[in-house]
């Protein structure tokens, strides 16, 4: 079975990738003992704001969703879908290894999936704190991502290979509506209304 799925954002959605392609260099080189080195390796301005920022994935300029990030959301809500309750589900029963089944058994058709902005619609920058409690005591730092607008819209169209997945793959976008996609969507970045119906 196959469905067009079509997201259009209701909230800004946040990017996932880092800015800067040698973020695994870099930590090593702020291992460096050569502090005169490590200096000059790493303190511009420019370079410390790149390494704190989350972009999108680009195709010609335009910000694009892998494949992988489609599935990686279906597994997330199906993981909280099985925390509600019954009720809060649909009547549907907790679903059993949902993350294997995702992996064997849906499949959005397309590797590179495009974000189309709306109409005058361009990228923005969100800037916010990051607090975690660690060892040493409570931490925070600022995180900064770039945005695509509400109004974009994510189409594609997902196979499912096993129609007893239809039901859940459903509640999960809808749940999508309430949990959002992308980054810091604890705060309710990235929510969408989606449309669903069946592709031949």
């Amino acid at each position: 079975m196959k469905l067009n799925i079509t997201l259009t954002l209701t909230e800004e959605m946040l990017g996932t990738k880092p800015a800067n392609a040698n973020v695994f260099a870099d930590f090593v080189a702020s291992k460096c003992e050569d502090d005169s080195k490590r200096k000059e390796e790493l303190e511009t301005a420019e370079h410390i704001e790149e390494a704190g920022t989350t972009v999108f994935h680009k195709v010609e300029g335009q910000p694009i969703l892998w494949d992988y990030q489609i599935k990686g959301f279906l597994k997330d809500a199906l993981g909280s879908l099985n925390r509600m309750d019954k009720d809060m589900r649909a009547g549907l029963e907790k679903l059993t290894a949902h993350k294997t089944k995702v992996d064997g058994c849906v499949f959005p058709l397309a590797r590179v999936i495009p974000i189309q902005l709306p109409e005058g619609g361009r990228l923005g920058i969100c800037e916010r704190p990051l607090r975690a409690e660690t060892a040493q005591g409570p931490r925070v730092s600022l995180c900064r991502s770039e945005t695509v607008p509400a109004g974009s819209r994510i189409q594609f169209i997902l196979a499912i290979l096993s129609k007893d997945l239809l039901p859940y793959v459903k509640a999960a976008f809808k749940y999508g509506e309430l949990r959002g996609l992308g980054q810091w969507r604890n705060s309710g970045k990235g929510r969408f209304e989606a449309e669903i119906t069946e592709a031949r």
